[in-house]
């Protein structure tokens, strides 16, 4: 029950993409564990990325950066670049549309491609990736790795097969004997939760899932389980949808210490809004929601959100709605280590006056 449209979809993944872009840039990095987004006293939150040297400690994104550093004492740690990953992407983009017009991104380091019909007429999705690759390569000095098949939830699975610097291919022929051999935390949208409660069920790989109806996936797992049927069937009909809506856009910065009073936060909070006004002013975009957002020093997260009638996207509007935020925000005597501020709710149609809303 092979999807009948034979689509060619290429997933592509860089390889550690923001500590790999450190260690090009700093040669003194290179070969030694590097972690991206933290510090070793663990005041800056949680690891962004970990260079493959790093994850041979069992460091992983997401990770406290106080039990990264715990996992590897000699680990360096350097706070992000976002333009430099930025400028890196763009081009990695630029690449791709030698190829295909067709580019859904996920983030700045991953996109699927359709090359069902490719802008150079070379046929095969497997030429087309290695030559990603190697452009990739020889233009940026980063590697990356692909997935290929003919569709998107195979190609993603198969980009993460040979990490780093890999290429799989998984034809249609091979398809379903690769989907009963998956194990179900491997599934989309299977997060720790659903699988501990599938392999309470005796559910362990894909060929476990098959033997259950459409009917009882659904009924034990919701919506999703529709999903889980046809795709351990090799059946995914989902597009590669190249535009995709923008639905916010934030900045945020974590503070090598602990900001406790609004008169401090406020000077921050005031060079985020100027930092996002003219990244939305680069994208032309306007919104009607600003979005503040507040991590204390035990990891906790609280956000606020003001709503104006009339789009914006300009510094003292930004700045103004922080303002109004900031003040209500009940933050008293809390030691915060990140601020964010965010902007979604775009529209461009004009209003006449101003109200607002917090929520």
């Amino acid at each position: 029950m092979i999807d009948a449209v034979q689509r060619k979809i290429i997933h592509i993944d860089m390889d550690a993409f923001y500590a790999s872009v450190e260690q090009r840039d700093f040669p003194e990095y290179k070969g030694k564990p590097l972690i991206v987004g933290g510090t070793p006293e663990g005041r800056g939150g949680v690891v962004a990325t970990a260079s493959y040297e790093a994850r041979k400690y069992g460091i992983r994104s997401a990770m406290p950066s106080k039990t990264a550093q715990r996992l590897c004492p000699d680990a360096i740690f350097v706070f992000p670049r976002f333009d430099a990953y930025k400028t890196a992407s763009n081009h990695i983009r630029e690449i791709f549309s030698r190829y295909t017009d067709i580019i859904e991104p996920l983030s700045l380091d991953e996109a699927y491609l359709d090359v069902t019909k490719d802008k150079q007429d070379i046929g095969s999705a497997i030429e087309i990736a290695t030559q990603i690759k190697n452009a990739i390569r020889d233009e940026l000095s980063l590697t990356a790795s692909a997935g290929v098949s003919i569709n998107k939830f195979v190609a993603k699975i198969a980009s993460d097969m040979n990490k780093p610097d890999g290429l799989t291919f998984i034809g249609p022929s091979r398809i379903e004997v690769f989907m009963e051999e998956l194990p179900v935390e491997r599934f989309f949208g299977v997060g720790k939760v659903t699988a501990a409660k599938m392999k309470s069920m005796g559910l362990h790989r894909g060929i476990d899932l098959k033997r259950l109806s459409e009917h009882d996936l659904i009924k034990h797992f919701g919506k999703p389980g529709k999903f889980y049927y046809q795709i351990v069937r090799g059946i995914d009909n989902r597009a590669v949808h190249p535009h995709r809506e923008t639905k916010s856009v934030s900045v945020e910065d974590t503070y090598q210490h602990d900001i406790i009073t609004k008169d401090a936060m406020l000077p921050e909070l005031e060079i985020l809004s100027e930092r996002l006004a003219k990244r939305l002013q680069r994208s032309g975009l306007k919104g009607r929601t600003v979005t503040v957002k507040f991590k204390f020093h035990d990891f906790t997260l609280m956000t606020r959100s003001l709503s104006v009638a009339d789009v914006m996207n300009d510094r003292e509007g930004m700045i103004s709605a922080v303002n109004a935020i900031l003040e209500m925000a009940p933050i008293e005597e809390k030691r915060v280590r990140l601020l964010g501020v965010g902007i979604s709710n775009f529209d461009t149609r004009p209003s006449d006056n101003r109200q607002l809303k917090l929520f």
